[in-house]
């Protein structure tokens, strides 16, 4: 998993939270705590993957494109993050005479496929607009 992935949901939560469903890059990145160039690359590809448009000038910022209600973190994810759960090194070798060394790989790619298909069955179940209302239903501080 990588961060853009969270990043990605926090901003998409932060502009279904926001009134006017507008905000800088300066605005979201103080929100999520990292600097504003890491959340305009997010935002990038949160706007080519069609979830969120851009307005420029003084009142500009990232407006949604998409409904809350029914986004999935699953659709944010393959946009996102999609692989990441694969390593990107793993042990053995298929040219190994040793049958544990040789098939290792294989073994691992197919379980790391299976464990990311049941990610992304689970994202598919929780919607934007279903973690905005978790985060409004916690108990302020």
């Amino acid at each position: 998993m990588n961060s853009e992935f969270t990043i990605a949901v926090h901003s998409l939560v932060l502009l279904a939270h926001l009134p006017e469903k507008m905000a800088s890059s300066d605005t979201i990145a103080e929100n999520v705590m990292t600097n504003a160039a890491r959340v305009r690359k997010v935002m990038g590809v949160l706007r080519k993957s069609g979830f969120v448009e851009t307005r420029e000038g003084t009142r500009g910022g990232y407006r949604l494109t998409i409904d809350p209600e029914t986004v999935t973190l699953g659709a944010v994810y393959r946009a996102m993050a999609q692989g990441s759960l694969m390593p990107s090194w793993c042990s053995g070798d298929p040219d190994m005479d040793c049958v544990v060394g040789s098939n290792m790989r294989s073994v691992m790619d197919g379980i790391f496929c299976a464990a990311e298909k049941r990610l992304e069955d689970y994202f598919d179940g929780i919607t934007i607009s279903a973690v905005l209302g978790q985060i409004q239903a916690c108990e302020p501080c």
